[in-house]
């Protein structure tokens, strides 16, 4: 059997990992060929794909990106996207795909599948807002990264007593600032989940100048408030319609400054948290991931993708899991006590 692998969307640390055990134990224990394609669905219209063995994985579990480059490219946005994908397919003789991906691939690997394109998903995201799975691999680094700068931002904080506003990724759920917030101590977390008063925001750091401490914001990038629309500084659209999302910071540490009569200044981490080498938990759950993608290929248990419940990787239909955003659970709010909007 030869399979194909591929990596779609925003890169993110893990998914090399992911690429060697797939690789890994497909040849070592299944006598299976591989191609990777390049540059996601881009690749698979374009019939643009490169061999793939294990000296060619070798090294790779501690770098972050993808070896087979990614992009935003929606096939069904094509057109004949299907037919080009399978003329790919055929053409390559491929029999089946390990599709590695965020909400919006799987989501076109969901259809793929209905439309008979054999595969198994891979959940990816720093955001950790697929459904179906309890961690995706790429957050926890992301989180990481996240702490670090907000508890070195601290420091310089209190230094020149001003506010600091911190801009993580998260564009539909606030995963990533609420681990990283809570992490780092930080006095005001705003997720997309729930709008913001502004005039909240500027009492509560109102009182931390109070007590002579200088306060540390941290927002989620699809951050809203409570009176306005979603704050952009670009609003061009990718293929599966999302917008560039920035902004929201550069907005909060403008109205805080001019509200409260205090500074205010903005640090938007970006792709940052994207970028470098993956922890060591992500290496593992990615790791997993490949090794059971790789079991459900052998045993022709194709429209699926494999998922962490509790310590377990199970298989989950790509079907009920697509389509809907894995958004922070209302009950954290409470239970950590701490202002979120």
């Amino acid at each position: 059997m030869k399979v194909g692998i591929l990596t779609g969307g925003g890169d993110c640390p893990g998914l090399n990992a992911v690429i060697r055990s797939v690789v890994r134990k497909g040849v070592q224990q299944y006598a299976f060929d591989f191609v990777g394609v390049r540059d996601g669905w881009r690749g698979a219209l374009q019939n643009n794909v490169v061999p793939l063995d294990i000296s060619s994985v070798r090294g790779i579990l501690p770098r972050g990106g993808t070896i087979l480059g990614s992009s935003r490219t929606n096939p069904l946005k094509h057109e004949d996207g299907v037919r080009r994908v399978r003329d790919t397919l055929a053409a390559q003789d491929v029999d089946a795909l390990v599709v590695i991906g965020g909400e919006d691939t799987l989501s076109v690997a969901a259809e793929l599948g209905r439309q008979g394109i054999r595969l198994v998903g891979v959940p990816k995201t720093i955001d950790n807002d697929v459904s179906g799975t309890d961690y995706t691999f790429g957050f926890d680094t992301a989180v990481g990264i996240a702490t670090e700068a907000i508890d070195r931002l601290h420091t310089t904080a209190e230094s020149h007593m001003r506010t600091l506003v911190v801009e993580v990724m998260g564009r539909h759920s606030g995963w990533i600032a609420l681990h990283a917030g809570i992490a780092g101590g930080a006095n005001v977390i705003l997720v997309p989940e729930r709008p913001f008063d502004i005039d909240e925001v500027c009492a509560w750091v109102k009182n931390r100048f109070k007590i002579h401490y200088a306060p540390i914001v941290v927002a989620a990038e699809g951050a809203v408030p409570k009176e306005g629309q979603l704050i952009l500084k670009d609003r061009t659209v990718d293929e599966f319609g999302h917008v560039r999302l920035s902004g929201v910071g550069e907005w909060l540490a403008r109205e805080i400054s001019e509200r409260t009569g205090t500074d205010a200044r903005t640090t938007v981490l970006g792709h940052v948290q994207r970028g470098g080498t993956p922890s060591a938990f992500d290496r593992w759950l990615a790791t997993r991931f490949g090794l059971h993608a790789v079991d459900a290929v052998k045993d022709g248990d194709f429209g699926v993708m494999t998922a962490l419940n509790g310590t377990r990787i199970v298989r989950v239909p790509l079907a009920d899991v697509t389509g809907r955003t894995k958004t922070v659970d209302p009950s954290l709010y409470d239970e950590f006590g701490v202002f979120f909007g």
